[in-house]
């Protein structure tokens, strides 16, 4: 009897074969470019003595992250790593320099997609009280020599999230970041990454109708904004109107009812569809991420049904 052995290259292009064509199909009803990892594969595959299971097992977790970022992503602030997958596929993060491809990286090996902060918390950017734009820029500066282009192509990273609520005079000393000033930090986010949009958290009808470099508002639903549904309404009237995206979500910590307090199941259930229902947001994404309360039965069941929902949309950028 004659034994032939398959060399680890004739292994590897087979695999790697079959995964594309099985990424092909699971992608085929997304509007986002979904990039094979290419260039880490090649370097697993000529690692000296790897395993052909190695090289399985990643395979398997480059087709599950490709299987499972369908429709919006949805998530929540200051998400952990290890929350990406099953029910959340989305989030915002602050990342530092150091950090932030490792941290890309594993975000996107579990099929989530991430609204990234350059600049941090607002204390740093601040000028005696007041919003500096020079100290803003040199946060996101730190970020400048760093090649982000893969997850920008893929979709990993949903958008620069650069300021929040410039609206509140409260966040800086009773003097609002004008709209004027927003698009020129979006003009500079530009400059460093033309293809990543831009967002700040902030209703679209504070914002101007003659932005050029701009691209999404932000509409986070309480129970004191009104019925939600004139709340959606209104704020996807508004984007429109400006030719923006829209990131949704909700204040699920201090925004049921009574007003301040926590949102029950019900509530989180219901709301959370209403944003949903509509095809217009791109993303949905709620303050914050509390274990203890999102891992409690009810809640961790309408979070499910919420993800159901972000799933049937169709994925689409932030970018209009």
């Amino acid at each position: 009897m004659t034994w032939y052995t398959l060399s680890p290259w004739s292994v590897r292009l087979g695999a790697t074969a079959l995964l594309a064509s099985l990424i092909a199909l699971a992608a085929c009803d997304a509007d986002e470019i979904l990039e094979p990892r290419s260039d880490v594969a090649a370097e697993a595959a000529d690692a000296a003595g790897e395993e052909v299971a190695e090289l399985v097992a990643f395979d398997d977790t480059l087709l599950a992250s490709a299987t499972r970022r369908r429709g919006i992503p949805i998530g929540h602030f200051a998400q952990p790593m290890s929350t990406f997958g099953r029910t959340y596929n989305g989030g915002h993060q602050n990342f530092s320099p150091r950090t932030v491809v490792r941290e890309l990286s594993a975000i996107r090996a579990r099929g989530g997609r991430v609204v990234v902060a350059f600049s941090g918390s607002p204390k740093y950017y601040r000028q005696n009280g007041y919003f500096s734009f020079e100290k803003w820029k040199s946060r996101v500066n730190r970020f400048k020599g760093i090649n982000l282009s893969q997850f920008i192509k893929d979709g990993t990273i949903v958008g620069h999230y650069m300021i929040d609520e410039p609206n509140d005079p409260a966040n800086w000393r009773g003097r609002p970041v004008p709209p004027a000033t927003l698009e020129k930090m979006a003009k500079y986010s530009k400059q460093l990454w033309p293809r990543m949009p831009t967002i700040v958290r902030v209703e679209p009808g504070y914002l101007s109708r003659s932005h050029r470099y701009l691209d999404a508002a932000w509409a986070q639903y309480l129970h004191r904004k009104g019925p939600v549904e004139s709340f959606l309404r209104r704020n996807v009237s508004a984007a429109r109107d400006r030719d923006l995206g829209l990131v949704v979500g909700l204040n699920v910590l201090k925004g049921g009812i009574p007003n301040g307090t926590r949102m029950t199941a019900r509530e989180v259930k219901s709301w959370g569809s209403v944003l949903l229902n509509s095809s217009y947001p791109c993303a949905f994404i709620s303050w914050t991420y509390d274990r203890s309360y999102l891992s409690s039965n009810g809640v961790a069941e309408a979070m499910r049904a919420l993800r159901r929902k972000a799933e049937s949309r169709s994925a689409k950028s932030c970018r209009v």
